[in-house]
């Protein structure tokens, strides 16, 4: 079962939301458009440090908050005070009841740009609300994810743990980044609010203010490991990491944890060359007697230090990364968007596109499913496909994919399995679907990308992943952009 968090439950988050999703919503209403059923996609379009692939993260905290969406008395009347909206509106908020169907990736699942991973169909009204923390929840949790992958696959096995709680963009920022964080691989975070609402390990020793407290380093390394035999980590560059750092964090555990036939945990280096640095404290430490004994790094690391430092063989055994992943500071927006791709007349799907100048702007229309092919024979994702929603793909015949834009590239799939990427979440506003523990997330998470090509997760140039569109969605699709764009300039 899935920890139910008090931040979950504490607070009504309804109001979160742009203020034209209310100003659209009151005009819906004036002009009889509150029952059109109506369907939306959330997708990105570029995958963060251009990287290969993204990390689909927050449908969690996506689905607690569409189970209490209700509007409060006190948000009525400040809506009221704006004196713009009618009473007919606002006592349809007062009544206001989510109805929609929507259906999402389930998280830990790699995603690829320009295919829907969250889909709402329902009332116009509704389906447009929740567009602003659909899009708030799956950008934040989707990018921090990514990133933590990144790092954590530059550490090259080695733990990854989750340091940046005093840097992140707020302490929503925090609680919810190192959750993300973990999906993406990190064993465990120092926020200890997100340790207790989401069951993961929350992890820290020391600062230097610790070490500065005590008349000397030395009495302040077995003043800790007398109250942290067990698991005891010392944090050895407060003043002089090979001169007394490491002689005393060694005399600690030979007077302290040895008689009591404990083992150290390990040692933390948190600033100067730290490649040089632990390299010295490896032999020191090891020519002392305990090999066993890990070195933790730290200090404003992100993937490209973390490689550089295994490059240069750093004796380095675990990573605490903090501010750079916490609000991936090389690429801190991860872009999604959420756009109206099909309308119902007469109970069939009736495709709508957004057409812009940028070719990358132009929206996929219609109401869609997504398939993943994989290799039957290595299990292998080799590519996504965007169809029509009633569109079947049959596994014992050979389908021929296309790039959507160069159409005269193209490829017969052949001993392939499918799966569909999208899985029911709410059925008429009724969740029917129970999110997995995190750990199963993560673990969840690991295995999906394990089914990339290794091509597609390194850091530079990765191999661009196919997502293509079925014939029959390629026809819609040009065939309103050639019907929109071939019509008459006004003249004036």
């Amino acid at each position: 079962m899935t920890t139910r968090s008090r931040w979950d439950n504490e607070r009504n988050l309804t109001m979160l939301a742009d203020f034209y999703e209310l100003t659209m919503a009151n005009g819906y209403l004036q002009h009889g458009l509150q029952d059109k059923i109506a369907y939306f996609d959330m997708f990105f379009r570029r995958i963060p440090d251009d990287g290969g692939f993204a990390i689909f993260a927050g449908l969690e905290q996506m689905i607690r908050y569409m189970k209490n969406l209700q509007f409060t008395e006190q948000d009525i009347a400040y809506l009221k005070g704006k004196n713009i909206f009618t009473q007919e509106f606002l006592d349809y908020l007062r009544n206001f009841k989510f109805t929609c169907d929507v259906w999402s990736v389930p998280e830990g699942t790699p995603i690829f740009p320009g295919e829907p991973i969250v889909k709402v169909r329902g009332p116009v009204i509704e389906a447009q609300f929740v567009e602003t923390m659909i899009l708030l929840t799956i950008n934040h949790q989707s990018l921090i994810a990514t990133k933590a992958y990144r790092i954590v696959s530059a550490a090259q096995g080695r733990a990854v743990m989750e340091f940046g709680s005093r840097r992140a963009q707020g302490y929503d920022g925090a609680v919810i980044g190192a959750r993300a964080a973990y999906i993406g691989g990190c064993i465990g975070t120092s926020c200890t609010m997100t340790g207790r609402d989401f069951d993961i390990p929350a992890l820290g020793t020391m600062a230097h203010s610790w070490v500065q407290m005590f008349p000397n380093e030395l009495d302040s390394f077995k003043a800790y490991a007398k109250s942290y035999p067990d698991g005891c980590t010392l944090l050895i560059d407060t003043y002089d990491v090979l001169r007394s750092g490491i002689p005393n964090a060694i005399k600690t555990f030979d007077e302290v944890l040895a008689p009591l036939g404990k083992r150290p945990a390990g040692v933390r280096i948190d600033s100067g060359d730290i490649a040089y640095l632990s390299k010295e404290a490896r032999t020191m430490l090891d020519k002392a007697g305990y090999p066993d004994c890990k070195i933790v790094a730290s200090n404003s690391l992100d993937e490209h230090l973390i490689r550089d430092l295994l490059v240069q063989n750093a004796k380095i055994d675990l990573f605490g990364v903090g501010e750079r992943l916490i609000t991936a500071k090389t690429e801190p927006v991860f872009g999604g968007v959420y756009k109206l791709s099909a309308i119902e007349e007469d109970g069939k799907a009736v495709p709508k596109i957004k057409i812009s100048e940028n070719a990358g702007k132009i929206t996929t229309p219609g109401a869609k499913e997504v398939y993943r092919f994989y290799d039957k024979n290595t299990g292998i994702a080799l590519a996504d496909l965007l169809t029509l929603e009633d569109e079947v793909i049959d596994e014992t015949k050979p389908y021929e994919i296309f790039d959507p834009l160069y159409t005269w590239k193209r490829k017969t799939l052949t001993d392939f399995t499918v799966r569909k990427l999208l899985v029911p979440i709410f059925e008429k506003g009724k969740c029917v679907y129970e999110s997995p523990d995190i750990h199963k997330i993560k673990e969840y998470c690991k295995q999906q990308v394990d089914t990339l090509w290794e091509e597609v997760k390194r850091f530079e140039s990765p191999h661009n992943y196919y997502v293509d569109l079925s014939q029959e969605l390629w026809d819609v699709k040009y065939n309103l952009i050639r019907e929109l764009s071939n019509r008459p300039l006004p003249q004036f």
